[in-house]
């Protein structure tokens, strides 16, 4: 169980992240701020809570793994990544520019803690069954956390991985669907129907767990009960909102891949209370 006050910490360092996501995508005067909105509680529960990790030394063997299946959503990551001193936070200013170590799809020989290079929608669950079962065939023992988007369910690879992962029992796997309904074109409903999600999981022989994305309490809880499946991989299908935490984006299309200008990106850290 999770203390009260670890729970305020985590939802003051999602605000925290969701502002700094802002920042740098307005900084960059591009990039995607819907789909970094909707992990942004995700990701910071992985990385304030629940991975063995060391900023230290990012290429510690025993160290968890994370892939963003979803690159784009990478400022996120990167908010992440700088809050725990992977590198300064000043670099967050340069995302998106020539030369920097923040590129707008997450790159392993440019970022200090990012495990895995991402971009090509539907490779992730791939990359994470690899990683897995080197867990499993050499050592040493970690885990692995793998974010896809929703739309991107909609690849054929990302089937054929959750077959395999199924087959070879990787219990140390944990994808999480970020299920915020929509993607580039529209609504996945309309561009793509993905659903029954839920149950296509489960017939793929994984163990599967619905959640509010949104909710701290839920992700911790959700997390810890993948540590106490055996013998099956796990899916966290977590219902979040695009652009979650500004009112103003969430749910519309056009901030999939929009910067905010000067007097949007005000109005918004207003309404995290990060000005």
């Amino acid at each position: 169980m999770c203390s009260p006050e670890r729970i305020k910490y985590l939802q003051h360092m999602s605000r925290r992240i969701r502002a700094e996501v802002l920042k740098m995508i307005h900084a960059a005067k591009s990039g995607h701020p819907g789909g970094s909105l909707s992990v942004a509680d995700i990701i910071t529960v992985l990385y304030f809570h629940e991975m063995r990790l060391d900023p230290n030394n990012p290429d510690w063997p025993e160290r968890d793994r994370f892939i963003l299946s979803k690159g784009h959503a990478c400022p996120a990551w990167y908010a992440c990544l700088a809050e725990l001193g992977y590198f300064p936070k000043e670099e967050l200013r340069t995302l998106r520019q020539i030369n920097s170590i923040l590129q707008g799809h997450p790159d392993k020989k440019k970022t200090p803690g990012v495990d895995m290079t991402t971009g090509s929608l539907g490779q992730g669950l791939s990359l994470a069954f690899g990683m897995a079962m080197a867990s499993r065939i050499f050592g040493p023992d970690y885990r692995v956390y793998v974010i896809l988007g929703d739309g991107e369910v909609q690849e054929g690879q990302v089937w054929e991985a959750a077959m395999a992962c199924a087959k070879y029992r990787l219990d140390n796997l944990v994808a999480i669907v970020d299920r915020n309904s929509m993607q580039v074109d529209g609504r996945t409903e309309d561009v793509m129907p993905i659903e029954p999600l839920v149950e296509k999981w489960r017939a793929f022989g994984w163990a599967v767990r619905e959640l509010d994305g949104h909710n701290i309490e839920e992700i911790v809880d959700a997390l810890s009960w993948a540590r106490t499946v055996k013998e099956r991989p796990t899916v966290l299908v977590a219902h979040t909102i695009k652009g979650k935490g500004v009112s103003f984006m969430e749910n519309v299309r056009e901030w999939h891949a929009k910067a905010p200008n000067d007097e949007q990106l005000a109005a918004a850290l207003r309404e995290l209370g990060e000005c």
